[in-house]
């Protein structure tokens, strides 16, 4: 059920060439913001020729199976487009789950978004 002034669990700011995804809400855990989520992420995604993004987790403190396997979409829709993607500022317990299903591996995951902007500005070869 949508809430009166429900706003997007998302945030695009561009930052030249870089798009920076940040959540705006702390528990990333009903199917609707979920797939809100997805469609807006998708939606950038495919209009863009290389996408460059880094989402931020920052004040994120849940994130359930189906947010995990939203990320991995675009991750791959991302990487279809010949684009990258950062994450970046994971809470310790979040990122657990990263680790416990080898998502770590999927993702290349940063400290903080300085870490994951420096990643960004070496060209790919």
């Amino acid at each position: 059920m949508l809430k009166d002034n429900q706003t997007s669990p998302i945030k695009l700011t561009r930052d030249g060439e870089l798009t920076i995804v940040e959540f705006t809400v702390r528990k990333l855990l009903e199917e609707n913001e979920i797939a809100e989520m997805g469609q807006h992420l998708t939606s950038y995604v495919e209009s863009q020729l290389k996408p460059k993004i880094i989402i931020s987790f920052a004040g994120v403190d849940h994130l359930s199976s189906s947010a995990l396997g939203t990320l991995i979409t675009v991750n791959y829709k991302v990487r279809e487009r010949d684009g990258q993607l950062r994450l970046c500022s994971i809470d310790p317990q979040i990122y657990e789950v990263f680790l416990i299903t080898k998502l770590n591996k999927l993702f290349r995951i940063f400290p903080t978004m300085k870490e994951a902007k420096e990643s960004l500005e070496k060209p790919s070869q």
